[in-house]
């Protein structure tokens, strides 16, 4: 397999894990708070990764130390800021309006790209990306102008938007991984420096606003999203980085709201309608393009 199809397999796998996370996001909002959510989230993912990296991260810690600034800023809007906002956006918005703004986190990594880093973009990526938008574009008004122009937006999609914002920023900087950093090694310090600082925040919430109840549904729910959104889902995602770049791994995540569509015709009996067939298409196809060499 080559190092670009293994990348875009990666990225897609953390695309659909994610595009899981947003259902979450809105289902769960009368069940579990969103600072709590994310705080355990976290706190499993460190958990689990502990055995797998605790050891490699003792010995490199010179390293850790070394790029503690890097790996603090990189902890908070990765991890702190990003995921908790998610959650805070479920509550006034729908998984679907989610779906939808998360689309924007491909362009705002290729604009931060183009004026940061003054990396490229190719026309045939240009028109890739025209037609993806055309793509989901289309699946948000049905194909009809009308619908397109009074589309209503909730204060949950703003900020679902601050966070994707926050989130292309923490993609670009791990393509600035210091490489003495193991993927591992990184990985479990940002997960332990972001936790650490969602404590605080989660104790407040838990003592003022409102208590996480552990019972089956949380302890299923939080099961998921720290191991399958989190630790896997964020390895698949930096790997992917790493493996064919920021741009390319950015336009995979369009596929977020096809994967919702699919993932509520299954599980929340919502049929798909022939233009969302159309518009999944479109999308595909503006995939293609922009990732054809």
């Amino acid at each position: 397999m080559s190092k670009t199809t293994k990348g875009i397999l990666f990225a897609l796998l953390a695309t659909f894990l994610w595009s899981v996370n947003m259902v979450i996001a809105s289902g769960v909002k009368e069940h579990i708070p969103p600072i709590g959510l994310a705080f355990w989230r976290w706190t499993v993912a460190c958990v689990v990764l502990t055995p797998l990296a605790l050891r490699a991260t003792i010995i490199d810690f010179k390293i850790v130390k070394k790029h503690i600034k890097y790996l603090l800023l990189t902890a908070i809007l990765g991890i702190s800021i990003f995921n908790t906002l998610i959650y805070f956006a479920g509550k006034t918005t729908s998984a679907f309006n989610l779906s939808l703004m998360a689309i924007s986190i491909p362009l705002f990594i290729i604009g931060i790209s183009r004026i940061v880093f003054k990396e490229k973009v190719s026309n045939l990526a240009i028109a890739g990306i025209i037609t993806i938008i055309t793509g989901v574009l289309v699946l948000i008004s049905k194909g009809s102008l009308d619908a397109l122009l009074r589309i209503n937006f909730a204060f949950g999609d703003l900020l679902m938007l601050l966070a994707c914002f926050f989130f292309a920023c923490y993609t670009l900087l791990v393509r600035k991984k210091p490489k003495e950093l193991e993927p591992k090694v990184f990985l479990y310090s940002v997960f332990v420096i972001g936790t650490l600082i969602l404590l605080p925040f989660y104790l407040w919430e838990n003592t003022y606003l409102e208590k996480v109840v552990i019972d089956s549904k949380t302890l299923l729910i939080i099961s998921y999203v720290g191991i399958f959104a989190s630790l896997v889902s964020f390895y698949l995602w930096n790997e992917a980085i790493g493996l064919i770049g920021t741009s390319k791994t950015a336009v995979i995540y369009y596929l977020i709201p096809i994967f919702s569509g699919i993932l509520a015709y299954f599980f929340l009996d919502q049929s798909i309608e022939f233009i969302q067939i159309i518009s999944m298409a479109i999308i595909v196809l503006g995939l293609l393009i922009t990732n054809k060499k």
